[in-house]
């Protein structure tokens, strides 16, 4: 009886041992932007994605001022993924402008999203046909220390103005961009959004204005100057009147995330986006028309973290910028 029982314990303990310990709980944060934008509702149904299909991950959602704390926050070891465009993503790994003297050379990309193209709206009575041609007019340039504001500035610094003394410089956003060229007391407004942006539906539709293409000059300047442009097409018929496409520049936004993050995880996140993005693009707008083959492209040469490339080798992409 002895040796029997001897012998059930000991199968016993090599049966527990055999059991794997339960796996480590996956802290995933993903920080956003205001939670009026549309950052911050794809934020949440990436959240709700990833917590449902990653196994032992709980994922949440934050409200932020946007990309640039986003990109502090993964810095300091806050969150683990965020949203940015390409071009914060740069002076982030450089060490340049909002990041002056604080490189960050574990700076990955998880995957390229949607462009924000620049669109530049004038009055039909203004007869401005090229960026040249605001020369003294009334232009809102964006709210003050905004990403509009430092895309006018570029983008007008290239056509060839002294900027922002050969304009009449409005530093305003967009809500009261609207009402000003409603009331004709402004000739125009530099909108970087989406496509199907409100400010430029309003503008077009209810305040005479129409879209000003960029000369291809000035786009492929741009692009040699700045590694995170991309030529960029605003479709005939998206606003109002526009029975014409409207070249311009674009830059993409991007999902990032650090080099710290284990390879495992940021395959099963990348790899879960884009076999959901189905459903993601239902549940919002932004994602609609928006393609895997964008993932890898025009990320302003910051690379791939090493899961989400293992991911797109198997689509078949070509990795490179």
């Amino acid at each position: 009886m002895n040796r029997r029982i001897l012998s059930l314990l000991a199968a016993l303990l090599l049966l527990t041992g055999c059991v794997a310990p339960t796996s480590e709980l996956r802290e995933i944060r993903i920080s956003t932007a205001a939670t009026t934008g549309a950052l911050y509702p794809l934020g949440g149904a990436l959240a709700s994605l990833w917590g449902e299909k990653l196994e032992n991950a709980r994922v949440t959602a934050q409200a932020s001022a946007g990309g640039i704390e986003n990109l502090r926050l993964l810095a300091q070891g806050e969150t683990e993924l965020g949203f940015a465009v390409t071009s914060l993503l740069w002076e982030a790994q450089n060490g340049e402008g909002s990041f002056a003297g604080e490189p960050n050379d574990k700076l990955r990309v998880l995957a390229g999203l949607y462009y924000n193209p620049n669109q530049v709206v004038v009055t039909v009575s203004s007869g401005v046909t090229s960026l040249s041609q605001l020369q003294g007019l009334r232009f809102a340039a964006g709210a003050a220390g905004s990403t509009t504001a430092v895309e006018t500035e570029l983008h007008l610094t290239a056509a060839g103005l002294r900027y922002p003394d050969e304009i009449d410089a409005q530093f305003i956003g967009f809500t009261e961009a609207v009402e000003l060229m409603r009331n004709r007391q402004l000739d125009g407004a530099w909108i970087m959004a989406g496509l199907g942006n409100a400010a430029v539906t309003e503008m077009t539709a209810t305040a005479g204005g129409r879209l000003v293409p960029m000369e291809e000059e000035l786009i492929a300047e741009m692009c040699r100057l700045h590694p995170w442009y991309a030529r960029y097409i605003i479709p005939a018929g998206t606003y109002a009147g526009q029975e014409e496409d409207v070249p311009t520049t674009a830059i993409k936004l991007a999902l990032f995330c650090s080099a710290d993050l284990d390879e495992q995880t940021a395959y099963e996140l990348t790899r879960a986006l884009w076999e959901n993005l189905d459903a993601l693009s239902q549940a919002t707008s932004s994602l609609a028309g928006v393609t895997v083959e964008q993932a890898v492209t025009d990320l302003a040469g910051v690379p791939l973290h090493d899961g989400a490339a293992r991911y797109y080798a198997e689509c078949g992409l070509a990795l490179s910028d």
